[in-house]
């Protein structure tokens, strides 16, 4: 936890309601949501019990399976979600934009989870679809191993640090909200909503507390409440099991899909809620580019499933994990780099710990030029800032920095000065434990090709400006004092959907 989020939930818990932490949305929203709220029966392994799914907040549908224990209703429950789910999900890749290197869909489906033990059931139920063969003893209809495919390919972009194809609610609150409570605790969504937008009369706690009571608040699943299960849910089965007049099975089955309903609707209209709360915000610079890259592979894995379509296997090999760690590694860097030049709250962490610092620049040598190293006495501009700040720097000389508001233009740090420093030697960096520091920049990049900087290229004397040293690409930046002339490398395009290693073979039972 950092510093400006333990300082928020201490705020939230003195106020009794939640401190933003964001001021503005880290994540895509796709103005028509595909909501799943699953349900799973207790003591069985992923097996699904009843979901509401849907685009529309008044128009969900209900999908209830009489006996989980039963596999053909399983299977059959497997296909009524195919049927909402594929023609959803199929259907973006109609409309898109042909690149030089292929096409990329114009828009994406998203699927909204209440919560990542939902997240978890999408991986699930799609490793048990996603091999089960179309043909021979115990066939499905084709849809259902399809469905599993696409909702494992959901569940594995859930992985990815930035991806916003498939999101838990809570996840998604607790990135923008802090709250008075645990970070277990905002895993229940009513709870965490409770603090965000607690009912007119009611503060942060009193709702929580009121939504940790299963009788006034159901779970978000996917598992049920104990008493729920003992008391309804049991006894509503063992109906349906005990039915041997078909006259009398509608009327169970009414039973069994009220009690279901009432135990989803809570969670589903607080999922709407919770993205009409987060739909308030802007969002920010960088979302759009991130949903590029989601639509990007969608549209990859939309083209591999119509040209080869092999399941996942169940485990990756050896260098396809190390391939995928490396990615998610890269993702996560990335994801945190833009999310603090987006946002001042999230930027004033990296200024706490020291890697970042705002200041006003105080003097500007424009014109300055310097020997490239490379012979010939060719000289490159080099232009210095001195920028006075009170912030606590623990940066050493040679690190790079960016300015939030100048992404594209690296400076080299060459001095720090401050009353009592040691220049970058000691545990602070150069700065003391009062009085301002006065740190010089080397600027290296952004100022055109001519021999002098283009005009608004280089800061001006007065500009306030924040240097952080989480570089616009991801790449935490260490001390490079020998490298004043080596270009900084930026990641290209995303790359399109690989399959992992397949065993075609197996058919997961």
């Amino acid at each position: 936890m950092s510093a400006i989020s333990s300082y928020a939930r201490a705020l939230a818990a003195a106020t009794g309601t939640a401190a933003p932490i964001a001021t503005v949305r880290h994540v895509h929203l796709s103005e028509r949501p595909l909501v799943l709220v699953p349900l799973t029966l207790a003591g069985e392994a992923n097996a699904p019990l009843a979901a509401l799914v849907g685009t529309s907040q008044a128009d969900p549908t209900l999908l209830v399976v009489p006996q989980p224990r039963n596999r053909d209703l399983r299977f059959a429950f497997a296909a009524d979600l195919a049927a909402i789910v594929l023609p959803h999900v199929l259907g973006f890749a109609a409309d898109a934009e042909e690149l030089a290197n292929g096409s990329r869909a114009h828009d994406a489906p998203q699927l909204i989870l209440p919560n990542p033990a939902g997240l978890a059931f999408l991986r699930l139920f799609g490793r048990s679809t996603r091999f089960r063969a179309t043909d021979g003893d115990y066939a499905v209809p084709p849809s259902v191993p399809l469905l599993g495919r696409w909702l494992t390919f959901f569940a594995e972009r859930a992985e990815i640090p930035g991806s916003s194809l498939a999101r838990a609610v809570t996840d998604l609150l607790s990135l923008h909200w802090a709250t008075g409570q645990s970070a277990l605790e905002d895993a229940n969504l009513a709870a965490a909503m409770g603090w965000i937008d607690p009912p007119p009369g009611r503060d942060g706690p009193t709702s929580a507390r009121l939504a940790e009571d299963p009788a006034h608040s159901p779970p978000a699943g996917p598992t049920t409440d104990p008493g729920f299960d003992n008391d309804i849910l049991a006894p509503a089965i063992a109906a349906y099991d005990a039915v041997t007049d078909p006259a009398a099975l509608p009327t169970v089955l009414a039973r069994l899909r009220d009690v279901l309903r009432g135990q989803l609707q809570p969670t589903w209209d607080l999922v709407w809620r919770a993205l009409d709360l987060l739909r308030q915000l802007p969002p920010g610079a960088s979302v759009a580019g991130r949903w590029e890259t989601d639509r990007a592979r969608y549209t990859g894995f939309h083209t591999y499933m119509a040209e080869e379509g092999l399941p996942q296997a169940r485990l990756d090999g050896a260098v396809a994990a190390a391939r995928r760690l490396n990615r998610i590694e890269q993702a996560q860097s990335a994801y945190d780099a833009e999310r603090a030049f987006d946002d001042p709250l999230v930027m004033a962490d990296h200024r706490v710990t020291g890697e970042a610092f705002q200041g006003t620049v105080v003097a500007v040598d424009r014109d300055r030029r310097v020997p490239n190293g490379r012979g010939k006495g060719r000289l490159v501009t080099r232009p210095l800032l001195t920028v006075r700040t009170e912030d606590p720097v623990r940066l050493t000389l040679g690190t790079r920095v960016v300015a939030s508001s100048r992404r594209k233009q690296e400076c080299l740090i060459v001095a720090i000065d401050s009353p009592g420093a040691d220049n970058g030697a000691g545990a602070d960096g150069g700065r003391s434990a009062t009085g301002a520091a006065l740190i010089t920049l080397e600027a290296q990049s952004g100022m055109g090709r001519s021999a002098a900087p283009a005009p608004g290229s280089v800061p001006e004397a007065g500009e306030t400006l924040c240097y952080s040293a989480v570089l616009a690409d991801g790449v935490r930046s260490v001390a490079m004092p020998d490298a004043a002339d080596t270009p900084w490398t930026h990641g290209g395009p995303p790359e399109p959907y690989e399959p992992n290693e397949r065993d075609t073979a197996e058919v997961w039972d």
